[in-house]
């Protein structure tokens, strides 16, 4: 113990050291100075302070936003600015439901109003020089909604020779509270944009709705499933040709009576498909106008999840028939 005694007795008594010691105590009280100095100047900072409505009716909805933010500039003493950073001073606001609410279901804290309120919370000293935005408006309405679809906005892309086959939602329609204009002219509700390439497997999507002013979406959080299927290039034969605008007595006959057509689709997706999924035609009114050897044929329905369909030939042999006696 002596030994050790004597080595911290002379760390802290050497010469050398005792200078250090000296010259860090005038640095530390010298900084103490300086901070004293500083913070009793006056300075203007920015800050933040929640508002929330207070004394909601119950049969009255908010759809606007539960809690906004302001921004207020205060000016005063650096030792009041470093309570306001750092303490539990500024909390939020909370303006009177009733105080302010209109009867066009809209409801405005002028800016006045606001000052007074954040003043409350302050010392005697300190001066409110600006306050954004100049007033809050909240919205409500007492319970007027309707169901709408959900579908997602941005840009989704699977990678290459991959396509969604299938969008599921989950769940695929939200309730929307607004005022009856609103309602009104709201047919759909979109998601936040979403942003995903290049993914071959099944996507799913956790994300909020997009916000409108004055529409509150129930439920805010949603989920989209992006089933991706493999594309291929098929064909399916045995397609009837089928006559458009017969006069009554007549008879289109054409020569093939069947053709195939090609497309491209996703692989579970041909496993599916029948000659019956699509519709080919001849129309007797063009075959009339533009009388020829060979009547033109036309794709009229494709099923679901086809693209880039095309028939194999675009012009057949026909005959037309009398029905009559």
């Amino acid at each position: 113990m002596s030994k050790i005694w004597g080595i911290i007795r002379e760390f802290f008594f050497s010469k050398a050291n005792k200078e250090l010691f000296l010259f860090i105590f005038f640095l530390v009280l010298s900084g103490i100075f300086w901070l004293i100095t500083t913070l009793n100047e006056s300075y203007e900072k920015e800050f933040t302070i929640p508002v929330s409505i207070a004394n909601i009716p119950k049969n009255a909805v908010l759809t606007s936003e539960d809690t906004d933010t302001i921004k207020v500039t205060i000016r005063d003493k650096g030792f009041a600015l470093f309570s306001y950073q750092f303490g539990d001073v500024l909390k939020k606001i909370r303006p009177s439901f009733r105080t302010y609410s209109r009867n066009n279901g809209m409801g405005v804290v002028p800016a006045s109003d606001l000052k007074k309120l954040i003043a409350q919370q302050l010392s005697s000293t300190s001066v409110i020089t600006a306050v954004k935005p100049e007033k809050l408006e909240f919205y409500y309405n007492y319970g007027n909604k309707k169901r709408v679809p959900l579908r997602w906005s941005g840009r989704v892309i699977p990678e290459e020779l991959y396509y969604i086959s299938r969008v599921d939602y989950s769940p695929d329609s939200v309730t929307i509270y607004a005022s009856d204009e609103k309602l009104d002219s709201i047919s759909m509700i979109y998601t936040e944009p979403l942003n995903y390439a290049n993914f071959r497997d099944t996507l799913v999507a956790h994300c909020e709705v997009a916000k409108t002013k004055g529409v509150k979406v129930v439920p805010e959080q949603v989920k989209v499933t992006f089933v991706t299927d493999l594309l291929t290039e098929e064909s399916i034969e045995g397609i009837p040709i089928q006559s458009l605008n017969m006069p009554e007595g007549k008879v289109l006959r054409t020569f093939p009576a069947k053709v195939a057509v090609k497309f491209v689709t996703g692989a579970s997706v041909y496993r599916t498909l029948r000659p019956e999924d699509f519709t080919v035609y001849a129309d007797y009114e063009e075959i009339r106008k533009h009388p020829t050897e060979k009547c033109r044929i036309f794709i009229k329905d494709v099923p679901r999840g086809i693209s880039r369909a095309r028939l194999e030939v675009n012009m057949v042999d026909y005959l037309i028939e009398s029905t009559e006696p």
